[in-house]
């Protein structure tokens, strides 16, 4: 049986993983996650592994190239780990098929993370994506109904 990392592994490892998001730096999650990663709920076709973040990050580079991720609390219980951020950033690329706004943008993420020894198993994440419709004024073309 496998001893779980104490608290202070786990916080590095969770910062880690999300200053690797904000870098955009596949290199740095590697670092904090099992080659066996899964990011639930995963698009359609997808493999598990940190790889599966290059099109993410170059996506985020192009919509949002100053996004910004302010950690608000760390929950961790055993080998699970909540996580509740904010996401900052200006709209200086396309994002989700809506133009560039040059606006900037503000939303909550949650996610709850397991851990396997120090890295990350697997990552469930949520964004409050209506916020972010509202403060961009619109629905990409694949939701708005007219």
């Amino acid at each position: 049986m496998s001893s779980q990392p104490g608290e202070a592994v786990v916080r590095e490892t969770i910062e880690t993983f999300y200053h690797a998001f904000e870098q955009r730096n596949v290199e740095l999650l590697r670092k904090v996650v099992t080659a066996d990663w899964q990011y639930l709920p995963e698009p359609p076709g997808v493999s598990s592994g940190p790889d599966q973040m290059v099109p993410v990050f170059h996506n985020i580079a192009t919509a949002m190239p100053d996004m910004k991720v302010h950690i608000l609390d760390v929950l961790i219980h055993g080998d699970r780990v909540g996580v509740r951020a904010e996401i900052s950033g200006t709209q200086t690329g396309q994002f989700l098929g809506i133009a560039a706004s040059a606006k900037s943008l503000r939303f909550a993420i949650h996610s709850f993370h397991q851990m396997r020894e120090n890295l990350i198993e697997k990552t469930w994440h949520l964004e409050d994506w209506l916020s972010i419709f509202r403060q961009l004024g619109q629905l990409p073309k694949s939701l708005d109904p007219h």
